[in-house]
């Protein structure tokens, strides 16, 4: 290499690679805030609205419409178990606590089967007794509906 690059078109009397020196001197103190800015040289005119209010400004915010999107549905997923619960019924649309029934399902013959290949077959009736082996089905208390039925299997 044989010295510094060429300075770029426009610098003159610069060294090549450094930015340009400015054309106020430290002395001067900044303008205003507030005013309107002088061009100064080397630079292009002040932009419009950049640290000053627009005209018209306070006109154009009253006018505004602000489009709001359609709420999305949340879906509330209700657990029915063995407990009763609060909720709408989809067949009068009342807001109730469900009343519950147990009912004999495939768990508690299941247990009865496994009790008699065990050999207790004395036993084998004691699950279509018990609660904790039957299913619970849940009803509107307004107009006797089934609304859900859990199964223990």
């Amino acid at each position: 290499m044989s010295g510094p690059p060429p300075p770029y078109p426009g610098e003159k009397g610069q060294e090549a690679g450094y930015p340009p020196q400015p054309q106020q001197g430290y002395g001067q103190p900044p303008p205003p805030q507030g005013y309107p800015q002088a061009a100064q040289p080397g630079y292009g005119p002040p932009q419009q609205g950049y640290g000053q209010p627009q005209q018209g400004y306070a006109q154009q915010q009253a006018h505004t419409t602000v489009v709001v999107g359609q709420p999305t549905a949340t879906v509330l997923v209700q657990q029915f178990r063995e407990a009763p619960v609060n909720t709408a019924c989809p067949h009068c649309r009342a807001q109730v606590i469900t009343a519950t029934q147990y009912e004999t399902g495939t768990f508690a013959w299941i247990i009865c089967l496994v009790l008699c290949i065990v050999g207790c077959w004395p036993c084998c009736l004691i699950p279509f007794c018990v609660d904790g082996c039957k299913d619970v089905t849940h009803s509107c208390p307004n107009c006797k509906q089934v609304i859900s039925r859990w199964n223990r299997m």
